[in-house]
């Protein structure tokens, strides 16, 4: 089991309880980007799923629909052992009855038309309801205002980085050229395994350059140097004014951006820099390794802190957590600083 991420409300003591007694006790309904525009040549299907993977419900419909997996067009994966709601696309010009469609663990919502393919991370964030059995709802309460004031770190979850938690150190090895381990060639040689480890190791390094901005007292805070993403827009800017752009930090207009490195990331300066340097170092990794990882490591920047407003109503012994996260963002991280319990028990709405 993964160790506990740093919280920002360490302080308050948390709810316990258990998370995922059933599926049903983690739902995700996608948010998405754009509604589709009800005419043109694919076909648009709103599905919810039940203890199955997206994949496995793109299979099913693609086979029954006579279109090649690869065909199938999704935002993001949803996960499995929990209630989700997703789009789903596929170019096919008749229109099916939805009832026909339903399957195993899955059904049809709603169906329409658009006139593009629905492409991965084309979603604005996802909806969660979590179900904590056992959970102290007062305690629960008082992390969730803090939460509000304070922002929520904006870390990947532990699933990020696979079953066995080793998916970053073979894309650590594979940006290297360390192509003696077997898992490690394996992921050379697949594309979907090459860009989950390099992106498994950004995210690593991620999380490790976020944990160091707590530790520091430097959570909402703008260093001179720090590269800032605006929250509405996602636009970057070096900090030059780092009073005028704490005072932005606090009001949830702009953050921190930690480094998922590459080749290509925008540079920060003077100590921030320094310290992104230092954890590539750690890494033993330099610009050549950067390189070596081509499209997949262009490296980007990450929000560090976000907004997040948490609804809680009782349950019969506990209490349900309802709240809306960005795209990419983790139901894991918010969960983890209102119960206190270790990260990776639930899923990410990516």
């Amino acid at each position: 089991m993964s160790a506990p991420l740093p919280r920002v409300t360490a302080d308050l003591p948390g709810s316990g309880g258990v998370l995922k007694a059933s599926p049903e006790d983690f739902r995700v309904d996608e948010i998405p980007a754009y509604p589709p525009q009800g005419t043109g040549p694919h076909l648009w299907l709103r599905v919810e799923k039940r203890d199955r993977t997206t994949r496995d419900v793109i299979r099913a419909l693609a086979a029954t629909l006579g279109v090649p997996d690869r065909e199938v067009g999704c935002a993001g994966l949803k996960d499995r052992a929990a209630v989700t709601t997703q789009w789903l696309s596929l170019p096919l010009s008749r229109d099916p009855d939805p009832a026909a469609l339903q399957g195993d663990g899955y059904r049809v919502l709603e169906a329409s038309r658009h006139q593009n393919k629905l492409r991965t991370g084309h979603l604005r964030g996802n909806r969660f309801g979590v179900a904590v059995r056992g959970g102290d709802i007062a305690r629960a309460r008082a992390c969730a205002d803090a939460l509000g004031l304070r922002g929520l770190p904006n870390f990947f979850g532990a699933q990020r980085f696979g079953a066995a938690g080793d998916n970053a150190e073979i894309g650590r090895r594979l940006l290297r050229g360390e192509l003696a381990d077997a898992a490690v060639r394996r992921a050379s040689r697949d594309r979907f395994l090459r860009r989950l480890t390099l992106s498994a190791w950004q995210s690593r390094l991620f999380n490790a350059w976020l944990a160091e901005r707590l530790a520091d007292g430097l959570f909402a805070t703008a260093l001179a140097g720090d590269v800032l993403k605006k929250l509405d827009s996602g636009g970057l800017f070096v900090c030059e004014d780092p009073a005028t752009d704490t005072a932005r930090v606090a009001a949830f207009e702009v953050a921190p951006a930690g480094p998922m490195f590459g080749h290509k990331l925008a540079l920060a300066r003077g100590e921030p820099l320094r310290r992104e340097e230092r954890l590539l170092a750690a890494e033993g990794i330099g610009a050549a390794d950067l390189a070596r990882g081509g499209g997949e490591t262009e490296g980007t920047r990450r929000a560090a802190r976000i907004r997040v407003a948490i609804e809680l109503e009782p349950l019969d012994g506990g209490y349900r957590a309802t709240f809306e996260l960005p795209k990419g963002s983790y139901a894991t991280v918010v969960m983890g600083e209102l119960t206190k319990t270790l990260d990776g028990e639930l899923g990410e709405g990516e």
